[in-house]
């Protein structure tokens, strides 16, 4: 008796089968990941656009801390983007171990003279650009 009404309520809700709800979370989950690559795409290239940008206007140096700024900001998002990969399946909240990149970021640049603070924290938000490229371009 039990049996027939789980069997009669699995096939009434799509969200109680078992089988069609892995099936649907794999493609979900692809879809998470081919979504991810996009952005980061975006997001490098982004960088090297304003890499490029920085060294002719305002020389190597700012260039250069404009591109940890960029790299220390797309391993933030990738942090980011592993914590909410991993939500409802082997956690319940997002870490926070992404918030130490860009303290990180700025004690990095007060210790070394050659990264200037301003462009690393400019080149650290170039993900964001990415984001809402990526998103306005979706249909």
């Amino acid at each position: 008796m039990t049996s027939e009404i789980v069997e009669n309520c699995s096939s009434l809700d799509p969200l109680l089968d078992i089988d069609s709800a892995d099936s649907s979370s794999g493609v979900k989950s692809d879809e998470y990941l081919e979504l991810q690559f996009r952005v980061f795409r975006l997001a490098f290239l982004l960088t090297i656009f304003s890499v490029g940008i920085a060294g002719f206007f305002w020389g190597i140096n700012a260039s250069a801390s404009l591109f940890i700024g960029a790299l220390s900001g797309i391993f933030y998002f990738r942090l980011l983007a592993r914590g909410v990969g991993r939500l409802g399946t082997s956690s319940k909240i997002v870490g926070k171990v992404q918030l130490l990149v860009p303290v990180l970021l700025v004690l990095v640049s007060s210790r070394f003279h050659q990264i200037d603070l301003i462009p690393a924290l400019l080149g650290f938000l170039l993900y964001k650009p990415a984001l809402i490229i990526q998103f306005l371009s979706m249909p």
